[in-house]
């Protein structure tokens, strides 16, 4: 597998479907195709890690997210219940150390990052097949001066998920999912000297035809579907905010 997904497929799941957007991402670990390649920079790893971790401000347009639907009272029961039970099964986590000895790791370590994911492959591999709200694919640390802080958790779903299916796991009134989206990849052969303001996950290229005139490689959806949770946030407003 190309060192590219490799890396990116360390914390999320990827369907092996082929459709576009809206509803789209890349294969899974076990099947991932050749859209990325083995000599991805560090500069680009760098981009790409802080795209997923910022907050909307920071999001642009190679981002798609699921629509907020209308708050109702079935909604916020099932998203309190979700809530509690994400407490529940993340406490042991809070020290970081036993997350590494479950089988979570950590991604980029010593890339500066806003969040820090530590992800479980395994739990990355059930997610695509069926939703387990006490296992999360990710959990989402701040670096501190010893170690790591617990923040949250992010959720994952796969490529071929539809809204339904999304707001079958997370109620979309609730939570939005997001999606990478709309990816121009360079050429292969020229993957270290690309310019990078135009390709990649924050690249100024968004359309098929744009890329083919650039002579890139052109993905409709680069990841699986993504969702933040902050159960530990003192807001309730917060707590599924990106």
């Amino acid at each position: 597998m190309p060192r590219f997904l490799l890396v990116l497929s360390a914390f999320l799941v990827l369907s092996c479907g082929t459709s576009r957007p809206p509803q789209a991402t890349a294969p899974p670990v076990a099947h991932a195709d050749d859209d990325g390649d083995g000599h991805l920079h560090e500069h680009q790893t760098q981009e790409t890690v802080t795209s997923m971790s910022g907050s909307h401000e920071h999001l642009g347009p190679h981002f798609n997210w699921t629509g907020l639907r209308r708050s109702n009272p079935a909604d916020q029961e099932k998203a309190a219940a979700i809530v509690r039970e994400l407490r529940r099964t993340l406490a042991p986590y809070r020290d970081y150390r036993v997350a590494i000895k479950d089988g979570f790791e950590p991604f980029l370590p010593n890339v500066q990052q806003e969040h820090y994911h530590f992800t479980s492959k395994w739990r990355g591999f059930k997610a695509a097949f069926r939703f387990n709200p006490a296992e999360p694919t990710s959990l989402l640390y701040r670096k501190t001066a010893d170690g790591y802080e617990l923040e949250g958790a992010m959720y994952t779903a796969p490529k071929r998920a539809n809204e339904t299916d999304l707001n079958g796991r997370i109620p979309l009134s609730v939570g939005q999912w997001h999606a990478h989206v709309n990816i121009c990849l360079p050429a292969k052969k020229e993957m270290k000297t690309a310019d990078w303001t135009k390709f990649g996950p924050k690249g100024s290229i968004l359309t098929e035809a744009e890329c083919d005139q650039a002579h890139g490689r052109f993905v409709p959806q680069l990841f699986g579907w993504m969702l933040h949770v902050h159960p530990f946030a003192e807001i309730p407003e917060k707590i599924w905010t990106h």
